[in-house]
């Protein structure tokens, strides 16, 4: 039987190729991998890396470089020849350049502006003027534009023109004379349509368009109400300033979900890898939060000393201390995780508080029920079986740890819930009500409810 060939893996064939030092078969070999391919060489030979990008030819050294990490692509600008250096930034998107410069140093922003073609400068200075975090940011000005007076086969005739130069031809823009923004068509509509028929007849005035001043989040929910793939960007006076598409949208909701599940864990965002961040700057952000939360804990003992004439004569009640703060910050952390998480996803907005409040004070209570009467039955449980263990109340210390419970865990659901709001209303970041930040809080005050829940049950009897 013939032995089958064991297959060589893409590495394999990389460092075959390399190693010959031929230029002219390294091009070749890298020309017929799919991009995707070629950014996981880069990333997988840093030694290469440079010698990669400068191989290939402008275009899909662009669309390589265009989705690798932010900490490579920065390694490649700083080690490539100017020459190569102003081919690949003139042949970048104009949002992909404009999110690259964000993150260097300004510099290095200003020498690379330089290397760019006068067009290419204009645009990009155009996208660096508006404020971070802003649908301006994110925007092309490479679209298709044409009047409601052409007829279909002016607009094929200019896609064929100008169409390749173009981010997306998937959709057309229709403006006016003063470059007002009047509708959008989609190529199929064009192509379907006979060439004599007018694009007034064609387009029904019914669009969804961008503020260039619109938050990349906000940007991100309309484009996931909508499903579009490209949505126009106007000023305020609807005058057609760029497109976004979706890919960029996606690559910002990504990017966003990452900081917030590092700051719903209680922690800075990184604003690079965690491997790639060094050891000191991983160290700040990582210091301040547990700072803040230490010296929030300690109002815990501090608490715990208001109360210790009640701690002093019923030691008992310090038994399920744990029981009862781990209840309450456990509730507040899924709370307050849910509610990030639909304000995130945009389900859930500021103006929606009260329906969340009394969600919540429902959720809390059924859920501080149903723990308060597990914590009972514990209690009486072990009454019953080992009788010293609480002595002869109790069964009013198991009324005060379930009381407690339900008032605790109601507590903490409500904060959680309300917490990420309050701070979106204050024009904070709702994520920096993190899970810790949230469990702290109902720490602390989860104790003054425990106590005095205690001291009205046990008043007279060990109080």
């Amino acid at each position: 039987m013939p032995v089958e060939q064991e297959e060589v893996s893409l590495q394999d064939q990389f460092e075959y190729v390399i190693a010959s030092n031929d230029k002219l078969k390294i091009r070749d070999f890298l020309n017929h991998q799919v991009i995707s391919d070629v950014a996981q060489l880069v990333s997988d030979n840093e030694d290469y890396e440079t010698q990669i990008i400068s191989i290939l030819s402008p275009h899909r050294a662009a669309s390589t470089f265009k989705i690798l990490d932010v900490p490579e692509q920065k390694r490649i600008i700083r080690s490539l020849p100017p020459l190569k250096t102003a081919e690949l930034l003139n042949e970048l998107p104009a949002d992909d350049r404009t999110s690259l410069l964000e993150e260097l140093p300004t510099g290095a922003v200003r020498e690379l502006i330089r290397l760019l073609d006068p067009e290419e400068r204009r645009i990009t200075l155009s996208l660096l003027g508006y404020p971070e975090g802003t649908v301006g940011r994110l925007m092309v000005p490479d679209y298709i534009a044409v009047r409601e007076d052409w007829t279909v086969q002016k607009v094929l005739d200019e896609i064929r023109t100008v169409g390749a130069k173009m981010e997306t031809i998937d959709v057309i823009y229709v403006i006016n004379e003063t470059g007002e923004f009047i509708d959008d068509m989609k190529i199929r509509d064009v192509i379907l349509s006979s060439p004599d028929r007018v694009v007034s007849d064609i387009i029904d005035r019914r669009f969804v368009a961008l503020n260039v001043h619109d938050s990349q989040e906000e940007a991100n929910n309309i484009f996931k109400m909508n499903n579009r793939v490209a949505l126009p960007v106007v000023d305020d006076n609807k005058i057609l300033l760029g497109i976004v598409t979706i890919d960029d949208v996606l690559w910002v909701a990504n990017e966003e979900f990452s900081e917030n599940i590092q700051k719903i864990g209680g922690t800075q965002a990184l604003d690079e890898p965690y491997l790639e961040m060094p050891l000191f700057r991983l160290f700040r952000k990582r210091a301040g939060w547990l700072i803040v939360l230490f010296l929030g804990e300690m109002l815990t003992a501090t608490a715990m000393g208001y109360f210790e004439d009640e701690i002093t004569k019923a030691i008992v009640l310090a038994l399920f201390v744990p029981l009862i703060i781990s209840s309450g910050g456990n509730s507040g952390s899924q709370a307050s995780t849910l509610i990030i998480q639909a304000m995130a996803m945009g389900e859930v907005y500021i103006a929606d508080w009260f329906r969340v409040l009394k969600r919540e004070i429902i959720s809390g209570l059924m859920l501080g029920t149903v723990l308060g009467i597990i914590g009972f039955l514990r209690v009486e449980l072990w009454s019953y079986f080992l009788p010293d263990l609480y002595g002869p109340h109790s069964f009013f210390i198991a009324l005060s740890v379930g009381f407690s419970l339900i008032g605790v865990v109601l507590w903490g659901t409500l904060s959680g819930a309300m917490l990420p709001l309050l701070l979106k209303k204050l024009g904070a970041d709702p994520a920096a009500s993190s899970a810790p930040f949230v469990a702290t809080l109902v720490d602390v005050t989860g104790l003054i409810i425990y106590f005095s829940v205690a001291y009205i049950f046990l008043r007279g009897l060990l109080l």
